[in-house]
Parts: C-alpha cells; sequence; structure tokens
C-alpha cells in the first residue's frame, strides 16, 4: 500500500479544500467538487457534508477511486470506508479543530456524516 510523503501530507492538510472527483461506474471521473479534508497522523480522511445523500459520496463510495488535487498535490486515490469508532472521534476532533471558525451551521454536519468517513490512500 502506497503512503503519502511528508510533504504531501502537509500541503493538503494545510489547504482549507480538496478536489474531489471520484469515477463513475465506467471509469470516467466526476467533475471535481471541493470537499474539505482532515488529516489524522500520516492519513487524510473526508466525509460528505449531505451524508449518504452526497453524489461525490455515492460515487466514490461504490467505485473506491478516484482523484483528488489540494495544495499543489494532484493524485489518484483509492477510498477506504472507515467504520472504527476511535478513528472516527479523532476525525470528529480534527473538523471541529480545522474547521471550526466556520461555525456549528458548516462544522455540525461533518461531526454527524460519520458514516460517511473515507480515507484517502495515495494510488
Amino acid at each position: 500500500m502506497t503512503t503519502w510523503t511528508s510533504d504531501e501530507l502537509d500541503r493538503i492538510a494545510g489547504a482549507d479544500e480538496l478536489e474531489m472527483a471520484p469515477l463513475r461506474r465506467d471509469g470516467t471521473p466526476r467533475r471535481p467538487v471541493p470537499i474539505w479534508v482532515v488529516r489524522d497522523g500520516d492519513d487524510l480522511y473526508v466525509r460528505s457534508f449531505r451524508g449518504t445523500d452526497g453524489g461525490w459520496w455515492r460515487a466514490a463510495r461504490a467505485s473506491h477511486e478516484g482523484h483528488i488535487r489540494s495544495g499543489g498535490v494532484d493524485k489518484n486515490v483509492t477510498f477506504v470506508e472507515v467504520a472504527d469508532s476511535e478513528i472516527n472521534d479523532r476525525i470528529d476532533t480534527a473538523y471541529r479543530t480545522k474547521y471550526g471558525r466556520f461555525g456549528g451551521a458548516y462544522v455540525n454536519p461533518m461531526v454527524v456524516a460519520r458514516s460517511t468517513t473515507l480515507k484517502l490512500v495515495p494510488g
């Protein structure tokens, strides 16, 4: 399994947004959408603001493959679903810490959307 470099982690985690383009069923990328990304140790995670109704999330969950751009990093990734409650607790904290300045109306849906947590694994 490929890992992120320290530079990639710093650049992506330091950016406010990540452009997400999951692959469709036919293997073509969806149009990129901006989403929030958080770091936990040497891993990067995303969640769907719209929960399981998020179109990009449904595509990512179906294909488990896509492309991201953030902080000058441009990579193909694999999406790995995360159900571990300890990891999700840390991801909740990461969202509150990184994005708290935007207020509860934006951060709370990200915390509630635990079931949509995806780990980004570089390809």
